[in-house]
């Protein structure tokens, strides 16, 4: 099982999600063993900005302004169709990931204050995380169930707002994309 003692959520952190229903079936329980947001409540998702603005600094006019933002986008849909890695984690791979990218870039850019993971990477990879932290055999294990699982797909239609309320992750608010 994951040592949870290198993944620490903080009461007040906040973030934005897509949540991705559709692969609930295939990863529900591969996520409650490997995957320290599952266990914390976090439904299968794509992290879309984590850690947004801390939970103090979110109040209307916040809110106001990522429904403006997030508005001016498109709902579109996701294909999966493969697994992709990264040292100790699993994920699954949306395509096309570029309108994802989009998304964290642009709610990036009108709070720079908050980048992508702390600013930790350089990158923005939109992934589904399957199973964190990690040996090879067990991720090997995990990705050829979910390779029999696959391929699926799902709609992008609003991006939600979620909230570590110091137990467990809730959600705050949900933003509309065009229909």
């Amino acid at each position: 099982m994951a040592d949870d003692s290198t993944i620490r959520f903080q009461a007040g952190q906040t973030g934005l999600i897509v949540r991705i229903p559709a692969a609930e079936p295939a990863v529900r329980a591969w996520r409650e063993r490997f995957d320290p947001s599952a266990r914390a409540g976090v439904p299968a998702h794509i992290t879309v900005l984590f850690p947004f603005l801390d939970e103090s600094r979110i109040d209307a006019r916040v809110c106001s302004a990522l429904a403006d933002v997030l508005g001016r986008y498109r709902a579109f849909d996701l294909r999966f169709e493969r697994c992709g890695r990264f040292p100790g984690l699993l994920y699954l791979v949306p395509e096309p990931g570029t309108r994802l990218q989009r998304l964290t870039e642009v709610i990036a850019d009108r709070w720079p204050e908050a980048p992508p993971y702390g600013g930790q990477f350089a990158e923005i990879v939109p992934h589904l995380t399957v199973a964190d932290h990690q040996d090879d055999a067990v991720l090997d294990e995990i990705e050829a169930d979910l390779l029999s699982k696959l391929p699926f797909q799902c709609r992008v239609s609003s991006v939600d707002l979620i909230v570590y309320d110091g137990a467990e992750w809730q959600e705050r608010a949900s933003f509309a994309l065009l229909e």
